[in-house]
């Protein structure tokens, strides 16, 4: 009996907490939420950051204001959200390079899969081999051909070091023995403006920060990276089509730093698959030619477990290493 009133106090208290727990999901929002993204305006994952966020901001009544923070090959955006506040106020918005870094830096003042915790995929989307169309090449079969006749004069654009836009190229020519000069910028939206203007020859893009550009014919589509062709370009092939066994995809997603109430994750994570539910938002998304990733938080841990172990090995069979 005695043992039995001993714990009383401890059951309280883990009342007492649930409760608080509770009270704070149901209060959450109370104020504007910072949503880090970890690149410049304008590429695919500041799109993407900006359809969800104004869908949250819409249903949670506060604003989700988006905060650009480019620059050091995705790490320093990350960086910030690792060391906030655990309280569901600071949201990262994940994309390729988080799995990928994971093995491309060889020193990172945090561990992605340890210090981020997963809140919601977004889509899941091709990488577009694309060329200005001043290029020679109008297939992937004529782009390889004319790379092995002029052996690094091609020049590869990147939104980044360690980006999935980057490691596609990569893995390109390391599958094709085609050599080219990566150029990797701050973010695909300066990347694609010296696409446009024929400064570089050719970029591994996400599909939606280029889609507008193609449809347009101001770019020309090669080829998807995925396995299969993309509704949104079905007249494009693969790049496996061409080069067998090769496939890229990118993923996007939502978290926040570890530590942040079950509760408050829960709540977000709802909100978002409400979002990729809604008709307009999917809508939007499918002319992105992306994929929705509706599910729980476990689901988009999972996802982000796999595709880092996924890049780590495209990493170490692409050579590239960054101290």
């Amino acid at each position: 009996m005695r043992r039995s009133f001993k714990l009383l106090p401890a059951f309280a208290f883990a009342l007492v907490a649930l409760a608080a727990a509770a009270a704070q999901a149901q209060d959450y929002p109370a104020r504007p939420v910072r949503f880090v993204v970890p690149y410049p305006a304008g590429g695919t994952t500041d799109i993407l950051a900006r359809i969800v966020g104004q869908y949250l901001s819409e249903h949670l009544g506060q604003q989700f204001v988006i905060d650009n923070r480019g620059g050091g090959g995705n790490n320093i955006g990350t960086e910030i959200v690792v060391n906030a506040a655990p309280d569901g106020y600071t949201m990262l918005l994940i994309n390729p390079a988080h799995g990928i870094n994971t093995t491309l830096y060889k020193k990172l003042p945090f561990v992605f899969l340890r210090d981020i915790a997963p809140v919601a995929g977004i889509i899941r989307v091709p990488n577009v081999m694309e060329v200005n169309p001043a290029f020679p090449a109008k297939s992937v079969a004529e782009f390889i051909a004319f790379g092995k006749a002029n052996p690094a004069k091609i020049n590869m654009a990147s939104s980044g070091n360690g980006t999935s836009v980057h490691l596609s190229g990569e893995l390109f020519m390391a599958m094709t023995g085609v050599k080219m000069i990566h150029v990797p910028y701050r973010g695909a939206a300066p990347a694609l403006t010296d696409l446009l203007g024929g400064t570089v020859d050719v970029m591994f893009d996400n599909l939606p920060a280029s889609i507008e550009f193609i449809k347009s014919g101001k770019l020309r589509a090669l080829a998807v990276t995925t396995d299969k062709p993309n509704e949104a370009l079905p007249d494009v092939p693969t790049v496996g089509a061409t080069v067998p066994g090769y496939e890229a995809s990118a993923w996007f997603g939502i978290g926040v730093p570890k530590g942040t109430p079950a509760a408050v994750v829960e709540k977000l994570n709802r909100t978002v698959n409400a979002a990729l539910a809604d008709p307009k938002v999917k809508a939007r998304l499918a002319d992105l030619g992306g994929i929705p990733m509706a599910g729980s938080a476990a689901d988009f841990g999972k996802v982000m477990a796999d595709e880092t172990e996924k890049w780590a090995k495209a990493v170490k069979f692409s050579g590239v290493s960054i101290d």
